[in-house]
């Protein structure tokens, strides 16, 4: 579909977000779409819209709908089915809101929502009531409101951009909101949570990663699911974005059929690290309407874990958390390593499951 498009037009991310996959027809020109495929993007237009760059469209396999890329930005028959305990809000972030745009759950943390647009809308988005809905876009003026209540709550110590994608939003823009928030006395560190190195690497050009050079300290929080994403393009995205001097991390969503594989996600993670991006959290997939299709039991996740533990550098094991519905916050799950307790000496299995005693000191 795009041989004939130049090099310089490819890389170039506004190019990138303006010849976007939306219709049906350019994705049928594209893969051999299935019915239920199909008929899942007709329905599904009226409740989330489909938006698929061309880098990350390219990745897809066109003969094979099980491919990691193509569930994740293609619509699939699960998506139209809703079930009762499905939240429309999972994390109750509407209820934790004392500003617009502003959602307070942490004492000394906030998440700011910027934007609304992202590049590709993820089919397991939990967000879904506001990405890509136009009316949701935030206004300049709550963006001040935003501003305005991170610098009068002086608990406030870490801000969260999120949305949508922020780094969505131009140069001057994202220059402009971070200067005032790391202005602010009480603000320690601000964070930014983006899909971009995945969905499109072009837009991490050098000029965005020297503006954020000049806004440290700067934690940036990605979202990788599977080997498959990761190309040159997100290597040198990632690469740009480290040599700023941000701090990586990735966010993994635990994906059926996607990622709920040990091998893969160990593949992906030592990946991340030769790219200095480090596994952070592995997500259970939220209860979000329309993407229990996507979901696995709690009991997948904790294998991974432990499959991971041991056989990986540390640093390549992430948490594997749950953030909890109705604004419960979140906690992680641990593989069971105590086994046995006698007296002072407790017994623990190690990563091959050998036994080995440790001897406790009493309160």
């Amino acid at each position: 579909m795009w041989r004939d498009v130049p090099e310089a037009l490819w890389d170039d991310w506004t190019w990138q977000q303006q010849n976007r996959i939306t219709r049906l027809d350019q994705l049928e020109a594209l893969i051999d779409l299935t019915e239920g495929e199909r008929e899942a993007f007709i329905q599904s237009q009226g409740q989330f819209r489909v938006s698929i760059t061309p880098y990350y469209a390219a990745l897809m396999d066109p003969q094979d709908p099980r491919c990691p890329i193509r569930q994740q930005a293609v619509p699939q028959a699960g998506e139209l089915e809703v079930f009762d305990f499905e939240l429309r809000d999972p994390l109750a972030e509407e209820d934790h809101m004392p500003a617009p745009g502003i959602t307070h759950r942490y004492p000394d943390r906030v998440l700011f929502y910027v934007i609304h647009h992202c590049p590709v809308y993820c089919r397991h988005c939990t967000r879904k009531r506001k990405v890509s809905d136009p009316t949701t876009a935030a206004s300049r003026l709550q963006i001040e409101a935003g501003l305005d209540y991170i610098a009068r709550t002086p608990t406030i110590k870490d801000v969260l951009l999120s949305g949508g994608d922020p780094l969505s939003l131009s140069d001057e823009r994202l220059d402009d909101i971070l200067g005032r928030l790391l202005a602010v006395d009480h603000v320690e560190l601000v964070r930014i949570g983006t899909r971009n190195p995945v969905t499109l690497p072009q837009r991490v050009t050098p000029a965005l990663a020297e503006v954020l050079r000049r806004h440290r300290p700067l934690y940036v929080h990605t979202h990788f699911n599977h080997p498959t994403e990761c190309t040159p393009e997100a290597a040198l995205a990632l690469e740009r974005l480290a040599d700023a001097g941000c701090v990586l991390g990735n966010q993994m969503v635990l994906l059926k059929g996607v990622n709920d594989d040990a091998e893969a996600v160990l593949e992906l993670n030592r990946w991340l690290l030769r790219h200095r991006c480090r596994p952070y959290y592995i997500f259970q997939c939220d209860m979000a309407e329309g993407i229990t299709h996507f979901r696995t039991p709690l009991a997948r996740g904790v294998e991974i874990i432990d499959r991971l533990r041991g056989w990986a550098s540390g640093m390549a094991v992430p948490h594997f958390v749950i953030d909890l519905p109705g604004g419960g916050g979140k906690v992680s799950l641990l593989p069971q390593y105590r086994v046995a307790t006698d007296g002072p000496w407790v017994t623990f299995r190690n990563f091959e499951g050998r036994l080995f005693q440790f001897h406790d000191v009493a309160p």
